[in-house]
């Protein structure tokens, strides 16, 4: 089968930082499911692991965590899916990536692709709904319910991946004031498009558009990208008691800048779940499903920036050059091989 990969760490301007290559056909054991991938997402995480994670002498590994496809095959032990079926997910840091036309990937963290989009608007998806869902639900305690919520969530970096979702999420599923960042008008409009209430500049002081907005509290913060920078704003603009969940990787944070409100600090990671196989890995699964049915209601929509072409290793590495940018807008998509 085709599949990209690397074999060292390399900027991705070098010729050999992605390459094509052919790599054997993954047979499903247990509760695998083989999926022929239709199209796939790029995400910062992909970069990060080219970057740090050399593979053995000889060895060729196998990014991409997002993907979009029709299962192919399934292991003895599956009964969520069955071959035919369209699917989407976002894989596992343990196993071979999803730049490659046949990936194997464990039921519990797949769902049924909503009816509504194409493979290429579904693969915008996984990654970054599980991730939102998880900080806003579970790390962050919010309860889904339009209820008036007489606080404020800032997200900052609204207009990545997560943070697009992540403002639909909190927009049509409960009653906070949301208030996400961008640095450019294109950024800006997409943030306000997709539900926020108020965009503000993170590249200027954040508190003082904060007060002059005269929304309620900002009891929630989620720092998305550039953490270690804002930090010490984010202890100034919270409110007491309150959380902070971190999606990002800060070298050093002074936790005690939060002693004083008694706020809180939560970690979130999508690959959590699968890594350690807890007792609730299928909560990814009911997440999908439920996002799909979200977005085949009309409640949600696709993330979708760009679709860069096929899936190869010159497309690949415009993505992660974009990515490494930290000037994207939406996801970046390749489809079709």
């Amino acid at each position: 089968m085709k599949a990209v990969g690397y074999k060292k760490s390399l900027p991705i301007d070098a010729s050999e930082s992605l390459i094509d290559f052919e790599a054997p056909k993954p047979e499903p054991k247990g509760r695998d499911i083989r999926v022929a991938v239709k199209a796939i997402s790029a995400n910062p995480v992909d970069y990060k692991v080219r970057k740090r994670a050399e593979p053995p002498e000889g060895e060729i590994k196998i990014l991409g965590f997002d993907a979009a496809g029709v299962v192919d095959a399934v292991g003895p032990d599956v009964s969520l899916f069955k071959p035919g079926d369209e699917v989407w997910y976002a894989g596992t840091i343990l196993r071979p990536g999803t730049n490659s036309e046949f990936h194997l990937v464990d039921e519990r963290i797949a769902g049924h692709k909503p009816k509504t989009l194409s493979f290429a608007q579904a693969a915008a998806l996984p990654l970054t709904s599980v991730t939102a869902w998880e900080l806003l639900f579970d790390r962050l305690g919010v309860v889904p319910g339009k209820s008036v919520d007489p606080r404020t969530l800032l997200i900052v970096g609204g207009a990545g991946g997560v943070g697009s979702i992540l403002i639909q999420l909190a927009r049509r599923l409960t009653g906070l004031t949301i208030v996400a960042t961008a640095s450019r008008p294109e950024s800006s409009k997409w943030c306000l498009d997709l539900g926020a209430h108020h965009v503000i500049d993170h590249s200027k002081p954040m508190k003082a558009q904060i007060d002059a907005l005269k929304v309620p509290p900002v009891a929630l913060i989620t720092g998305l990208t550039n953490t270690e920078q804002h930090f010490a704003s984010f202890a100034e603009i919270i409110a007491p008691q309150g959380k902070i969940g971190l999606i990002d990787d800060p070298a050093s944070l002074n936790v005690n800048l939060l002693k004083g409100k008694s706020v809180s600090l939560h970690w979130e990671l999508m690959f959590t779940r699968s890594t350690f196989q807890t007792d609730d890995m299928i909560a990814q699964h009911n997440m999908l499903e439920d996002v799909a049915n979200l977005i085949d209601n009309g409640v949600l929509r696709t993330t979708l920036g760009k679709v860069l072409g096929k899936i190869n290793a010159a497309n690949l590495k415009q993505a992660h050059a974009e990515l490494e940018s930290g000037r994207s807008t939406g996801k970046l998509v390749l489809e079709g091989w």
